[in-house]
């Protein structure tokens, strides 16, 4: 059961990392992109977007999967009481589904912007077509990333 547990407050640690650096973007990166011109905006979320996967990677893996795998050992072992079991197993749906939104939402819309030239006229169409739905989908993944960590300490908490 010490696996079980080590394991799963390892996925909510990722968890906890990736709604901390979900946050931050909500918080304050996005804002400060919204003050440059498009053109600035632009290269610079293109920048970050093309750092992001390899310095998040480990994060995005033991938050998503990391949570489903912890969900599958509870479910499969018989000695996990019941609260612990669905306090791991929903805070793994969150994670999944925080990972959902980054896979289908974010990435193709990052990706949309990749292409966008940062120093032409269509910077500023791309940048204004870009922002208000990627923020408002960001609150939603940072929130699903936070609930998850703490459903999965919980249901860690709660293990023999």
């Amino acid at each position: 059961m010490m696996a079980l547990q080590t394991a799963a407050l390892a996925t909510a640690a990722a968890s906890g990392v990736m709604g901390g650096v979900l946050f931050g973007f909500s918080s304050f990166v996005m804002p400060a992109l919204r003050r440059l011109p498009a053109s600035h905006a632009v290269a610079t979320m293109q920048a970050i977007n093309r750092a992001a996967p390899r310095a998040l990677g480990l994060p995005l893996v033991a938050s998503g999967p990391g949570s489903a795998a912890v969900a599958a050992w509870a479910l499969t072992r018989a000695d996990v009481p019941g609260a612990a079991r669905t306090l791991l197993v929903t805070g793994a749906v969150t994670a999944v589904a925080a990972l959902a939104i980054t896979a289908g939402y974010h990435v193709p819309r990052n990706n949309r912007l990749d292409a966008v030239d940062a120093t032409s006229g269509a910077a500023a169409t791309g940048w204004g077509q870009f922002v208000p739905g990627w923020v408002a989908m960001n609150h939603v993944r940072t929130a699903l990333s936070l609930v998850s960590a703490a459903l999965v300490i919980a249901g860690a908490a709660q293990l023999p």
